[in-house]
């Protein structure tokens, strides 16, 4: 959906633990200056129209969403298949400690992936590692592509991520936009902390994206 940092013990750990997507997206381990640069910058920005892929957007009832977008210069083939290419994210986007496919072929709606990411020890919260189910729900070729899923390890838990993300060519290159909301008791028990890790690790996956992207490099894909 990146993209999850997660607090056992209700509050006080989401300061400590990063957690990246859910569904969607455990892609960053954001230090506590970024994810208060990201919550900062959610408060502050207008809040458009959701990003939609196959008329479904993001969780409207959630309290915690974040949305930002940056431009790559690099062929829309190529960022399409890094970011579809799921097993290969490892390779680019060292957070991913894991990542497998539970089918086969295209990613389309109906696919669905595991993914990992470890956590780190903190005073509430053994260290541990974080397991996220995602399924895709719509996808349309090098358009957009949408998926939802939990994130869970033991004592953390991101009920349900919802995950957008659009591609689009402009002049210089490729507009990608990328949206995200959490749910669940957990998160929600401190939603301006949440939302400011989530944006972290969000902001972190487009610059893994772009820089690999641009790098020329597509997830060694022919």
């Amino acid at each position: 959906m990146s993209e999850f940092t997660r607090r056992a013990g209700r509050s006080a750990a989401l300061f400590a633990i990063p957690l990246a997507m859910a569904g969607t997206l455990a892609v960053a381990s954001p230090s506590s200056a970024a994810a208060g640069h990201a919550r900062n910058a959610a408060a502050e920005r207008p809040h458009p129209a959701p990003l939609t892929c196959g008329g479904q957007s993001v969780d409207p009832a959630a309290k915690i969403r974040y949305r930002t977008e940056t431009l790559i210069k690099a062929p829309l083939r190529t960022i399409w298949k890094l970011q579809t290419d799921v097993e290969r994210w490892p390779s680019w986007q060292p957070p991913v400690a894991s990542a497998k496919r539970l089918d086969s072929g295209k990613l389309r709606p109906g696919s669905r992936f595991r993914w990992t990411t470890p956590v780190p020890e903190t005073a509430t919260t053994p260290a541990t590692t974080l397991v996220i189910t995602s399924t895709v729900r719509q996808a349309e070729e090098n358009q957009c592509i949408r998926w939802t899923g939990p994130a869970i390890g033991d004592g953390l838990r991101i009920d349900r991520g919802v995950h957008v993300w659009n591609f689009t060519k402009v002049k210089g290159g490729v507009l990608v936009r990328t949206e995200e909301t959490w749910t669940g008791a957990q998160v929600e028990a401190d939603v301006p902390t949440s939302t400011g890790y989530l944006g972290a690790g969000l902001e972190a996956w487009l610059t893994d994206l772009k820089t690999t992207a641009e790098a020329g490099h597509d997830g060694g894909l022919a």
